[in-house]
């Protein structure tokens, strides 16, 4: 009889996007599948693992969750080495977190310094604030283009819309660029 064992993979992930954008509470509502509207501020980085089948892979996502204040921003590009993938993160109820991208984006692929480019993915966090919107998501959508993100969704910490599905469609990203790309 034979076994098929299942190679386990291991794909870094960072969150990067404006301070108070959601990304703490993101991650929390990931991992937990509860929403905690009292997060503290990152401070420079967090980091966490969570195992998933992608494709019917196991991988396990190791998810840095930077800090977005201004003063953290140095740091980043030692903290996004060595990842695989990125989820850029906006606030829809603040335009402003999302005219930053360019910046982010930036920052990204200094600090990963791949030849093929990461799979980045853009969120639009607070999605279920709908009445205090002030990126329309066709806004979103035209700066995702502009910016050559491989995905493009909105979410709600609170509500759980579309969280897990932004983590799943990312890791299949990586996984499929992997899977496509010599070693």
């Amino acid at each position: 009889m034979v076994t098929h064992i299942m190679t386990e993979l291991m794909f870094k992930v960072t969150i990067f996007g404006d301070g108070g954008v959601g990304k703490t509470t993101l991650v929390n509502r990931y991992l937990t599948g509860n929403f905690n509207e009292n997060m503290t501020m990152t401070i420079g980085v967090n980091f966490y693992i969570k195992e998933v089948i992608v494709n019917g892979q196991k991988v396990k996502l190791q998810i840095w969750d930077f800090a977005g204040e201004r003063r953290f921003r140095t740091l980043f590009q030692g903290y996004v080495r060595g990842s695989m993938g990125g989820i850029f993160m906006y606030d829809v109820t603040r335009y402003t977190s999302l005219t930053n991208v360019q910046e982010w984006v930036n920052l990204f692929h200094k600090g990963t310094k791949k030849h093929i480019p990461a799979p980045l993915y853009m969120l639009g966090g607070k999605a279920d604030l709908e009445e205090k919107r002030s990126v329309p998501r066709e806004d979103a959508m035209k700066t995702a283009e502009t910016y050559g993100f491989t995905g493009f969704n909105e979410c709600s910490a609170k509500s759980g819309q579309n969280v897990q599905k932004a983590f799943e469609t990312l890791a299949e990203l990586i996984l499929k660029q992997k899977q496509q790309s010599p070693s």
